[in-house]
């Protein structure tokens, strides 16, 4: 038993130090750093085009929307014609950015940032494709909330950045976007031609279609847009709600900043807690515990927010990269396909989500309309229920027909010395 769970942790930390892994994270890090900086763009746009705060929205929707509903696309691209341009798609968003700055007009600005959003779209799947074939099944749920953490971080990471490149620079710092994005590209390019990468790329290849099993795959992706639209509205009406209460950026800046940090040490603690525990008891306990947290959150103001936030980030917001793996080994030999589903249709959701939360916290005030994200909190609970045990999940993820099952072993073995072979086709 000590030797198991010794081998455990230690599988845990290869995820954890694995090279091409945090490659991938420092990716996903830099291409959401580029939606954490639109934010602090807008005053500016408003000034230079003599913008309403209603028509300054379509930027965001060109940018967020064509990212969101992209990426089911892009995921069946992956899974058909490999994952090799995962860099070019970081090139093509962070040359896209930087030109936002120098947009002659509105019209080829929302043409930039939908581009801009087309390549954020596109290296999503791309990336968790890639982050779960480097990773054996047993530590897949630890990677996956590695590379997830990197995005995170990226949104966190971003205003802090914008408001210093937009303070000594205005709108045209911009431009200066373009250094993070092609650096990292083209290590990414160069880093796909090492071993490991050339191994996965293998492995997802490999991988053998099978049936969709579609009961089990609603409830992974009907959890994840009902979390992503309580989450979403809660993070949209923080500094609107502070700012009422007379508070100013200097405090909701640092406490938005914080509640995203939470988030991302939360996903990396569940990810570890689900490969040891299963996801479905570790995505229940972090929902049921996020509805106190929100209660309290939405009770207490003042500094104590600061506490209760964190706690609203680590629970409930973290277990994004749980069902993402889930959604991957249910549609087997369509990971990229899977990752593009669940990723876009849970931030289409979360998207809808805010104007019809804003209506309610019109007519309620914004406390109670984020009070009452308990009611979707609960709803998600229920969904959570229906999640289908590790077990199913594994007998899901098999091939389809039992009898052929073991014929594969023999082969597979020798090339996956540290995973039973009945786990393979789930790591694909």
């Amino acid at each position: 038993m000590a030797s198991t769970q010794a081998r455990e942790r230690s599988g845990r930390l290869a995820a954890l130090r694995n090279g091409p892994l945090t490659l991938l994270m420092l990716g996903h890090f830099t291409v959401d750093m580029y939606a954490g900086l639109l934010p602090v763009f807008y005053p500016l746009l408003t000034k230079r085009f003599d913008l309403d705060l209603k028509t300054v929205g379509f930027v965001a929707l060109a940018y967020t929307g064509l990212a969101s509903i992209s990426q089911p696309f892009f995921g069946w691209i992956a899974d058909r014609y490999g994952t090799r341009f995962t860099g070019l798609t970081l090139a093509w968003t962070a040359v896209s950015f930087a030109t936002l700055g120098f947009a002659p007009s509105f019209p080829i600005l929302v043409l930039l940032a939908a581009a801009a959003g087309l390549g954020s779209g596109a290296f999503h799947p791309l990336g968790a494709l890639n982050a779960s074939a480097l990773i054996p099944e047993g530590q897949r749920n630890t990677a996956m909330s590695v590379y997830v953490t990197g995005g995170t971080l990226g949104v966190a990471v971003g205003p802090l950045v914008g408001a210093v490149l937009f303070a000594v620079f205005g709108v045209r710092g911009t431009a200066l976007m373009i250094l993070p994005g092609l650096s990292i590209a083209i290590w990414l390019l160069l880093g796909m031609r090492t071993e490991a990468f050339r191994a996965a790329s293998t492995r997802k290849t490999a991988a053998v279609r099978g049936p969709i099993p579609y009961a089990p795959l609603c409830v992974v992706v009907g959890l994840m847009m009902v979390r992503m639209w309580a989450i979403f509205g809660i993070s949209a009406f923080i500094p609107i709600w502070y700012a009422e209460l007379g508070y100013g950026p200097g405090f909701y800046g640092p406490l938005a900043t914080t509640m995203l940090l939470a988030s991302a040490v939360g996903a990396v603690g569940t990810g570890s807690l689900a490969d040891r525990y299963g996801r479905r008891s570790v995505i229940l306990w972090t929902l049921t515990l996020s509805i106190p947290a929100l209660i309290l959150f939405t009770t207490l103001t003042g500094p104590i927010a600061f506490v209760t936030g964190a706690l609203v980030g680590l629970l409930a917001a973290s277990t994004a990269p749980l069902l993402l793996v889930l959604a991957q080994q249910l549609m087997r030999g369509r990971a990229g396909m899977a990752s593009g589903l669940i990723l876009g249709l849970g931030f289409v959701t979360g998207a809808i989500g805010v104007p019809v939360i804003g209506a309610l916290a019109d007519a309620v005030g914004i406390a109670t309309a984020l009070r009452a994200q308990v009611l979707v909190l609960v709803l998600a609970i229920g969904i959570a229920w229906l999640l289908p045990s590790e077990a199913k999940i594994r007998a899901l993820s098999e091939p389809g027909d039992p009898s052929r099952a073991p014929a594969p072993l023999p082969a597979a073995k020798p090339s996956n010395v540290s995973v039973a072979g009945s786990e393979a086709p789930a790591r694909r």
